[in-house]
């Protein structure tokens, strides 16, 4: 099995790659974010005239990256339960850490997946949160 999935329910994919493949049991899902998939705006996010961020909202943000990696996995034919690994990208550890840690542990505590959190100076499109995600597959 061998299998490139792409659903209109999570954020459009920013370049050419699918939102997740199967290989087997495994389901591999690109970088996601927190964008709505109806309209790309960025949930919290303010900027000023020239693109620069204002104001952005980690905890809108969080809920909304949580809901796009959903959808992905139940297009896949997999579920939340199913995740096996997360690297979680912040562009900002020191302020949001704490906020994004407390939310994750709400959506995560039963899952039990293994996780790593690394800062980046930036994203593609002006998000404070992207996750890279592995899941199985009945």
């Amino acid at each position: 099995m061998n299998e490139i999935i792409n659903t209109e329910n999570a954020s459009k994919p920013l370049g050419a790659y699918p939102h997740a493949r199967k290989v087997g049991n495994l389901l591999f899902l690109s970088g996601i974010g927190p964008r709505n998939p109806k309209d790309n705006s960025i949930p919290g996010l303010e900027l000023d005239k020239d693109g620069n961020i204002l104001k952005y909202g980690i905890e809108a943000e969080c809920h909304a990256v949580f809901a796009n990696v959903k959808a992905v996995l139940e297009a896949s034919g997999s579920h939340w339960e199913k995740i096996v690994d997360v690297t979680v990208f912040l562009t900002n550890m020191k302020k949001d850490f704490p906020i994004y840690n407390k939310i994750y542990a709400d959506y995560f505590a039963s899952v039990q997946a293994c996780r790593t959190t690394v800062e980046v100076k930036s994203l593609p499109t002006p998000i404070a949160i992207e996750l890279k995600v592995i899941a199985t597959i009945d």
